[in-house]
């Protein structure tokens, strides 16, 4: 199957403080035609599994942290092929979603780069450890997250798109990162999410949500919004795979998207 590359119409700028280290920070999307990549002023990484670094609460790539975010949007757009510089090391909070991205994205337009054939596993692909499943196969956009908490609340949710690229502005992009309240104390201890605040990350609490979310089930549909971003280091539009995981993060989103990546690298021998 033949699809079309899409690239952004001009550069887009996005600033802020940086999600983890709350310093002010800048990015532009370019257009591009060579994939999607990110640059800073000492090296430049193809986004794909095998450049990542780190996946401690963030995915970080070569250089750059916090990259799920923005890959997640340029995925929801299907957008294909972009060059990312990035000054100040991280990628900016914004709102604590991927919805800022999203729409700066979608106010420059997207413009045709040529066609690519789709590649896909030959076969699903399975990851479990731990209470982590993550299966990813192809398929026609139906993506599916299972956020699960056991007794603690809010128990489970699941979010599920039948049709992730058409729904991924409206039912994906706006769900923010959210943090445990008991978890809070520890994570400022750490130096972590500096940019964020309560009005750009949900809280949960024991009972309930301490801040008003956006959607009932705002926790699973971030986790597939991280997810998303994620698994776009496979290189493949996510339209044509069907995705199902459940309990998952960083660390085992990249170790999937590098499975898939071996299984596209084995069906060519």
């Amino acid at each position: 199957m033949i699809y079309t590359r899409l690239t952004v119409k001009d550069s887009v700028e996005f600033e802020g403080l940086g999600l983890h280290g709350g310093e002010p920070v800048r990015v532009l999307v370019h257009p591009g035609e060579d994939g999607i990549a990110f640059r800073t002023a000492s090296g430049r990484w193809a986004a794909v599994a095998e450049n990542v670094t780190d996946t401690t609460r963030c995915t970080r790539l070569g250089e750059v942290s916090t990259i799920e975010h923005l890959m997640s949007a340029l995925a929801g757009l299907e957008v294909t092929d972009a060059e990312v510089e990035v000054r100040g090391g991280e990628m900016p909070a914004m709102d604590g979603s991927s919805q800022g991205f999203a729409e700066g994205i979608h106010s420059v337009g997207l413009a045709p780069v040529g066609e690519a054939e789709v590649r896909t596993p030959f076969k699903r692909v399975f990851l479990q450890e731990d209470g982590i499943k993550i299966a990813v196969g192809k398929g026609e956009g139906h993506w599916q997250y299972t956020y699960d908490l056991g007794e603690r609340w809010p128990g489970q949710q699941t979010f599920e798109s039948f049709n992730v690229a058409l729904e991924y502005r409206k039912a994906i992009a706006p769900a923010r990162t959210f943090a445990l309240a008991e978890e809070i104390p520890a994570i400022l201890q750490l130096g972590l999410a500096k940019g964020l605040d309560q009005d750009t990350a949900l809280i949960l609490g024991i009972e309930g949500y301490k801040n008003d979310p956006r959607f009932e089930d705002e926790p699973a549909r971030h986790k597939l919004l991280d997810l998303i971003g994620d698994l776009y280091l496979t290189g493949i539009p996510i339209r044509f795979l069907n995705v199902s995981a459940e309990r998952s993060g960083h660390a085992s989103n990249v170790r999937a998207a590098a499975l898939v990546r071996q299984s596209l690298a084995s069906g060519a021998e």
